[in-house]
């Protein structure tokens, strides 16, 4: 079925109107990030009510209007819209119209009409049958269909105007991003953390990237293929700071002073400890990570146990309990998968004992702890960070190339 250019989107909040007092607010957030989604169509303007959210095109390409809308998390469903004057010559005209471009001759269809506006000429039955008898006098073969038409043709009077359209495209759900505070995920680079963020910005958490970079042990394309992975989460808010954490010399101090076994669980915890004070500089409530349980050795619950213990802080592991495939299957959904399996290595990887400690002693992770200067290197680790906008368009050249190769 063909889709016309249209001139305004009506969107609708879905699990926002169960908000109550806190409703405005949940509401200003999503016209922010919808926003700040569209930045690249000026023109646009945005009018959010209560009950409804209308965008004004002002002639921006409402396809590619639409194919970004459907990421915004805190939209439940979206139709296009024609907005025409509430008089009943302009309706008929307006109907015929958009039949014209959309039958193609073996369509059901129906009207549903509403009203807001109860001092409108017709009730919502006379004016089915007064746009249905314009439908049919232009097609005198057409069929009516209540149930599950071909064509449904939606009438909205509300009180500025009438508003035609005959799709409703389903949203993204959730919370708009930023409702429910900000997080730190730890984003290194492989399949799960992406995943886990779209999952935490999906129930309203700000997220921000915190990658760790060791070079020369890891390269530029590892840290180009973590902002990259960034790029492809942007979209659902529009922008997302990415932190590049220096971990060279942390690692380099961790082989030198503490048994291979303990190589990870330390690493790890210094990460952590790195994750919970940049949370604290930035003003987030929460960590968030990939972690799924058992799928590696820092990942057994005794292992969770020794590493979170450097933080008061919650660490959210929204993947926690899904398998691989399930993860994989929802990194191919928001198209992170193929740029996750590029073969650049990140820090944990490079850095991976050949027989982790699957089950770590506290008692001994305090003794090869106090061989190292913790609050030195995270002092300059912190001094030395890089914090950088990711939007959608930051998306490298290099990793289209690679795209297009598979």
């Amino acid at each position: 079925m063909k889709r016309l250019n249209y001139s305004e989107i009506m969107v609708r909040y879905g699990e926002l109107s169960t908000k109550g007092k806190n409703r405005k607010g949940f509401i200003m957030q999503l016209a922010q990030n919808v926003r700040s989604t569209l930045q690249e169509f000026p023109m646009i303007k945005i009018k959010a009510d209560r009950d409804r959210m209308h965008l004004l095109l002002n002639g921006a390409d409402s396809q590619a209007v639409i194919e970004k809308l459907q990421k915004v998390f805190g939209i439940q469903n979206f139709s296009p819209s024609i907005r025409v004057p509430k008089e009943i010559p302009a309706l008929i005209d307006a109907v015929q119209m958009m039949m014209k471009e959309i039958y193609t001759g073996v369509e059901s269809f129906k009207i549903t009409a509403k009203r807001s506006d109860h001092d409108f000429v017709q009730t919502s039955e006379e004016l089915n049958l007064t746009l249905g008898n314009a439908v049919i006098d232009l097609f005198p073969d057409i069929k009516v269909q209540m149930k599950r038409p071909d064509i449904n043709l939606r009438v909205e009077i509300r009180l500025d105007a009438a508003y035609l359209s005959y799709e409703t495209i389903q949203g993204a759900g959730g919370l708009p991003v930023g409702t429910s505070g900000r997080g730190m995920l730890m984003l290194s680079g492989g399949i799960d953390s992406p995943v886990a963020g779209y999952f935490a910005m999906k129930r309203g958490v700000e997220i921000e990237a915190v990658h760790f970079a060791s070079p020369p042990y890891t390269s530029e394309q590892a840290l180009q293929k973590a902002k990259d992975l960034t790029a492809k989460l942007a979209p659902y808010v529009g922008s997302i700071q990415f932190i590049e954490v220096p971990f060279t010399e942390v690692q380099e101090e961790i082989k030198k002073v503490v048994p291979q076994g303990y190589w990870m669980t330390i690493t790890r915890r210094m990460m952590l400890r790195l994750t919970d004070a940049i949370c604290q500089l930035r003003n987030g409530l929460i960590i968030l990570n990939g972690e799924s349980l058992g799928q590696v050795a820092s990942q057994t619950l005794q292992s969770m146990v020794a590493i979170n213990e450097v933080t008061n802080r919650p660490v959210v592991r929204p993947v926690a309990t899904m398998d691989k495939l399930e993860i994989i299957e929802v990194a191919q959904q928001i198209d992170t998968f193929e740029l996750a399996i590029q073969p650049f290595e990140d820090c944990c990887t490079i850095f991976a004992p050949p027989q982790p400690k699957t089950r770590p002693k506290l008692e001994k992770v305090y003794l090869y702890e106090e061989r190292l200067d913790i609050e030195g290197m995270m002092q300059r680790a912190l001094a030395n960070l890089k914090i950088s906008t990711i939007t959608a368009s930051s998306l490298s050249q290099n990793t289209e190339e690679f795209e297009d190769l598979l």
